[in-house]
């Protein structure tokens, strides 16, 4: 049997984007077509006039997670407001199980979690609450405590100063 074949024939998870507030239509229409779909959720308070409800939302707005060959690719963008399998170029990039199974378990824990900004060390940011608000630096991580770094370019000289890294965003 051909490799590439062979290849083209296992299931992967992939990364589905939709259209906006499309993404609980989108997985139930992908389950009514048999196809495998995960679409991680948080709880959110939502307001209206006359009372307060918790509801779920995306943990990642405007995508979901979807298992399928690369034969099923147009079978999955077949369905009505999903948009693009993502990937590089005109390839989908596939997601390591390992990712997927992580955002499986916290699913299933008691434990609180948010969405967060994806950090790096080395990237810059922006500090948008605390003291330090409005100044944008260098994320330094030295495990914890996160140090942002501020420069002084023309003296090519540097502070670093111990921060929140809730307290900062990427630019």
């Amino acid at each position: 049997m051909d490799q590439a074949y062979e290849m083209s024939s296992i299931s992967c998870w992939y990364a589905l984007r939709t259209r906006s507030r499309h993404e609980k239509l989108v997985c139930d229409r992908l389950i009514s077509h048999g196809l495998e779909p995960l679409l991680p959720t948080v709880k959110r308070v939502s307001q209206w006039k006359d009372r307060k409800k918790k509801i779920d939302v995306p943990l990642f707005s405007g995508y979901c997670f979807l298992r399928f060959s690369i034969q099923e690719k147009m079978l999955a963008l077949k369905i009505s407001g999903a948009v693009e399998v993502v990937g590089s170029g005109s390839r989908p990039e596939p997601i390591p199980d390992q990712e997927i199974e992580a955002l499986k378990k916290l699913m299933t824990s008691v434990l609180p979690y948010d969405p967060h900004p994806y950090l790096q060390k080395g990237m810059t940011v922006e500090v948008v609450k605390g003291p330090l608000q409005g100044l944008q630096g260098i994320l330094l991580s030295k495990e914890k405590p996160y140090q942002l770094v501020l420069a002084v370019h023309l003296l090519q000289q540097s502070v670093s100063v111990t921060i929140d890294v809730a307290d900062v965003i990427p630019i």
